[in-house]
Order: C-alpha cells, then structure tokens, then sequence
C-alpha cells in the first residue's frame, strides 16, 4: 500500500512539473511537486527517513528551488543541536547503566497491570512537561529510563509491550504538553508572532485553562487507551509482581551523570531566569560526558550508538518547512484555504471547526512549527470575519498544530522511537488514530469548554 501511495505522489508531482496549475507560479509547482513526495514518503516510510532527507536537499539544490540558507536551515536550528546533544546524554545514561538504576526505582509504583504500567508512564511525561520546555530534551531524557522499564518487565525488543511503553514516553510527553504553554518551540512561535503581531501576550494560567483540561488530560487518556487496545501486553508471569530495587553504591561515572542530570534539568527548567536556549544546555553538557577524564561517552559509543540518521530527518523536515514558506506556497495556500472556509458571526461551531482545520492543514504543509508563522499574521482578517477577538482567533490555531496526523510532523516524536530501536510504523497508525478521535470527539467536546469559559 505505502509503494503505490508514494508512486501516485510521484505521478502528482510530474504532473505538477509538467502541466504547473493556473495559480501557482512555475516555481511554486516545482516547489509543491517536492513537497508532495517528501512529504509522502516520510509518511509512509517507503524508504528510510534520512534517506528521504538526503533526497529532498539534493532535488532542491539541482532545481533552485530556494537558496541554500534556506534548504539546510535546519542544520543551523537549535533543534538539530537539541538533539544531538541529547542522543549523547542518552548514550550516557544507557551506557553508564544510570538508565536501568532509576527505572528499578520507579517500577516500584508502576508493578502491576499492563495498564498501570502504560498510565504511569504516560502521567510522568505529562508532569515532566511541566517542568522541562523542550519536548525533544524529555524525549531524550525519558527514552532510555523507559527501556530499562520495559526489560525489567521482560518486554523483548519488537514486543507489545516494548512498543507501547515507548509510545507511551514519546507521544505522553509531547502530544499533551501542546496545552502548556512554555513546554515546547511551536507553542512559543506563537506567543512570540501574538506579541509581534498584536502586542498580545497570552498568560499561562489562561492558556493552560483554556486548552488543558480537554487537549491534554482527557486526550492523555485517550493515548492511553488507544495504546492498551492496539498494542496488549502483560509482564511475563516470570517478572510480573515482582519488584527489583538495584542494591549497592553506584558507580563513579554513574554519580557523575547524576549530578549531570540534576544540573542540566536545573538550567533547563529556569531558563526563564537566563534564557540560555536548551540546546546549547544539552550540547553543553554532551561536551561534558565526551571530555578526557570524564569520558562517559567514549569514542567508541559516539561512533556506534548515536543515530546521526535522525540529525538528517530532522534538518529535512525543517529545511522542506522553510523552502515552503520562503517560496510563497505556504502564505498562498494559507489565504486560499481560510478564503474557501465557511465563516461568518453567527456559525460560531462552524467557525470554530474550520479555523482549527485550517491549522491542522497548514501544519502538515508547513510542518508545525511554521504553521504559526503563517497564520498569525491572517488574525485580524479571521476576527473582522468572524467577528471574535483577535486573541481567540490566534488560540484556535493550537487546535490544528496539536493534531498530530503523521509522526514526521514532530521531529521529538521521530527521534524517541528511533531511540529506542523500534519501527516508526507503530507511531504512524497511532498518531493518526488520535488525530480522527481528536476531530470526531475531542474538538467538539473542547468547543462547548471553551463556551464555558466564555471565550466563544
């Protein structure tokens, strides 16, 4: 199926080529052509996704379709540096055996069902959230402790069991955390294009008031659920009910990570206070454990253990959503989009669906965090329209961006389970499950809080 869906891409894009629609210019269509199969392929994971990223840089340069600032821009975002810094503290903590010592430490309070063991680790990627502000820092982070999670319960790589604890840290800690506010990079785009924009500020309680109790509890319970009925498992009957704390001192290098650890989520969590960004936190402190003398990170696993494939991924998608919005194709179909939606003063759930609709489209074009970028600056003309305040208007666009339909669209989401070894295909059926409740269900149900709240 994945074969003949990246096929007809393929066939779309010549055609785009060859016969260029009436309203996209030349380029706009050459532009749209790549797209289509870039984004296509990662979709379905034809081939692999650094692959796919490679691939994409390669047809962008030949065609001119942007500059080369603009093509390889994601290998200048923090992001790229984010992650690579936290893939060698990852190898740290997996390596030093850290990983395993609190995992053995919190089985404790999750021993037990296979649902209690799923929620648990759901609950703790919700409440990291809280505390660190970048998603792909508690991806990172959560990844390796959750593996030694599921070995102490004996879930073999490829399991169930395996699968939906890695689920359960990657889409618990991200997914949700788009309903707090300083929790990830797409959530701050916004408030900073509100500011520039509008000189509108959006405080954290309304905020977290707002999207949370609906967006991000019930949709974790929804995580949850999906994950238990699409991937059951139980501890095996040798493991199950039983509770193994490590005993003896830790180790040098494991005391060492520790304080590390402590340090770097100290400077990540007030980085309110000395707004040093937290990629360089992490690249800062992947320096640390590869120094001599400290060496945590040797030679040897920097060369073997790190995915570098996921660094491609990742600069490829952000690369696709900067040519895409430095071409123009993005604010076009942007203003087309909203121009074709059903608004209007008196069809206020109407309104409501279509604005977060148009989100969600120009999330998966733009990627998500360009989707704020290109639709902030239509708020005023949404507000005259619909006849909503310009603050309302900008909050629906979180109703788009937080609908997560392809793993692609959240590099965090792509890295945690290459992380962790096991197939993106697992995330690619559950995301986009999540994303049809969350249309179906969700969003309706968010709809009558917000009226509520009187913001509708």
């Amino acid at each position: 199926m994945g074969s003949i869906v990246a096929l007809l891409s393929i066939a779309v894009a010549l055609v785009l080529i060859v016969y260029p629609p009436t309203f996209f210019s030349p380029r706009e269509s050459r532009v749209a052509a790549l797209a289509i199969v870039a984004i296509t392929f990662w979709a379905t994971m034809i081939i692999p996704e650094h692959l796919t990223a490679l691939l994409f840089f390669f047809f962008a340069m030949i065609f001119s379709l942007a500059p080369a600032s603009v093509v390889f821009s994601g290998f200048e975002s923090t992001a790229i540096w984010l992650i690579f810094g936290g893939l060698v503290i990852g190898v740290g903590i997996t390596g030093t055996g850290l990983g395993k010592r609190i995992a053995d430490k919190v089985v404790v309070h999750l021993n037990g069902s296979y649902l209690r063991i799923i929620s648990g680790v759901v609950l703790a990627g919700v409440l990291f959230s809280f505390l660190m502000p970048s998603s792909m820092g508690r991806v990172i982070f959560l990844i390796p402790v959750t593996l030694a999670i599921a070995d102490h319960f004996g879930f073999t790589e490829g399991s169930n069991g395996r699968i939906g604890i890695v689920l359960a840290a990657t889409l618990g800690t991200v997914i949700p955390a788009y309903a707090i506010l300083p929790s990830n990079v797409v959530n701050m785009v916004l408030v900073g294009m509100a500011e520039t924009q509008f000189n509108i500020s959006p405080l954290y309680g309304e905020y977290l008031a707002l999207h949370f109790p609906v967006l991000g509890l019930l949709k974790s319970l929804v995580i949850i659920g999906l994950i238990v009925w699409f991937y059951p498992d139980e501890p095996p009957k040798t493991v199950k009910g039983e509770v193994v704390i490590q005993t003896g001192s830790m180790s040098k290098n494991q005391r060492v990570l520790s304080v590390m650890l402590i340090v770097l989520l100290a400077l990540w969590i007030t980085d309110f206070i000395h707004h040093i960004s937290p990629a360089w936190i992490a690249l800062g402190g992947a320096v640390l454990l590869l120094l001599p003398g400290i060496n945590i990170v040797d030679s040897r696993q920097f060369n073997e253990n790190i995915n570098y494939g996921s660094l491609f991924f990742v600069a490829g998608i952000l690369g696709l959503g900067g040519m895409v919005r430095h071409s123009g194709l993005g604010d076009m179909l942007a203003h087309n989009l909203i121009a074709s939606l059903p608004l209007g003063e008196d069809c206020a759930f109407l309104n409501y669906i279509s604005l977060g609709l148009a989100s969600l489209v120009t999330a998966v074009v733009a990627t998500i965090p360009g989707a704020p970028a290109v639709l902030t600056p239509l708020s005023d003309q949404l507000s005259a329209v619909t006849g909503w305040t310009t603050k309302t208007i900008i909050m629906t666009q979180m109703l788009g961006f937080s609908t997560v339909i392809f793993p692609y669209q959240v590099p965090s989401i792509v890295v945690g389970i290459q992380m962790s070894g096991e197939k993106l295909t697992s995330a690619i059926k559950l995301c986009f499950l999540l994303a049809v409740i969350t249309v179906l269900v969700l969003l309706p149900l968010n709809y009558f809080w917000w009226k509520v709240l009187g913001w509708i």
